[in-house]
């Protein structure tokens, strides 16, 4: 039998899954279609084709995603497939009854302004999704496995993958080369804010610590936040004294706590913050080549 606390992870997974599909759907049906407006990825391609041929996207994302489950199966696993078909159900459905509602189409007089909030909020239910496992099909199919295999963003996948079908919008006759900007506006501001989501969290700062206590702040370091510190051999080329300046390396949302005790044990201490992008090893990213690892 499950137990109670594998049980409410569950529930507690499906529920945000369920909150970042909603977020998802409304993007397209309060923002982008009622305005004519195309972005990428799976759910781009029914939309151009419902504006190409009046098929509601309901259906077109059910038959597409139907296909492209299969993949999610044999490369992401069984825990993927099951989110996805879920997130894919309850896509269609509310592709379905959502633009019933009129009170939920948002108007604005400028487009542009349509284009950025659809795709924040797109993003923000896409990210919520892809945390807990799952995905809504289409690219972010593609997405998550380059990812597990190369260190490549989702966000510059989605970037490359959608200019394709974006620009497909100027074969419907009627539309323009504006439209194809609005979607492009879509799809740069869903990029931007889908790596924000996803990469945020594991956003890492380079540390380099000038203190007489450094031995107190290495000490403290290494008990309190788990992190490692290296000791650098440094010699002041005013004062020519020996001394030594600590490397750490850190998540940004341990900064202010790492900051914080180094002011606290030596509030004369020198401290430089850089951004790491990629940081990989033991307690951080596993580093993604792509190439099989050879066994021992």
């Amino acid at each position: 039998m499950l137990s109670a606390k594998r049980v409410f992870s569950v529930i507690w997974d499906y529920g945000l899954v369920t909150v970042g599909t909603l977020l998802y759907c409304m993007g397209w049906t309060s923002f982008l279609i009622p305005n004519g407006i195309a972005s990428g990825g799976g759910t781009g391609l029914c939309t151009i084709i419902y504006f190409a041929t009046g098929i509601p996207v309901s259906y077109s994302f059910f038959v597409l995603n139907a296909l492209l489950l299969i993949m999610g199966f044999l490369v992401l696993g069984k825990g993927f497939g099951f989110k996805t078909i879920y997130v894919i159900l309850l896509s269609t459905v509310l592709f379905k009854i959502l633009p019933d509602f009129d009170c939920l189409v948002a108007h604005f007089d400028e487009r542009l302004v349509v284009a950025v909030v659809g795709g924040i909020v797109e993003s923000a239910g896409i990210g919520l999704v892809l945390l807990r496992g799952g995905s809504s099909g289409g690219t972010d199919i593609a997405a998550m496995i380059i990812n597990k295999y190369w260190p490549v963003s989702p966000g510059k996948v989605y970037l490359y993958s959608d200019m394709f079908i974006i620009a497909s919008v100027l074969l419907i006759p009627g539309k323009t080369v504006e439209d194809m900007v609005y979607g492009y506006a879509t799809m740069i501001t869903f990029s931007f804010m889908i790596d924000a989501i996803l990469l945020g969290r594991k956003s890492s700062v380079q540390i380099l610590v000038f203190s007489s206590k450094y031995q107190d702040v290495a000490d403290f370091i290494i008990g309190n936040m788990d992190r490692g510190v290296t000791a650098l051999y440094a010699q002041g080329w005013y004062s020519k004294n020996d001394n030594k300046v600590l490397l750490i390396v850190a998540y940004k949302t341990q900064l202010h706590q790492i900051v914080a005790a180094i002011k606290h044990i030596d509030s004369k201490a020198f401290v430089s913050v850089s951004t790491a992008t990629s940081v990989y090893g033991e307690g951080f990213e596993e580093i993604k080549t792509g190439l099989p690892v050879k066994k021992k």
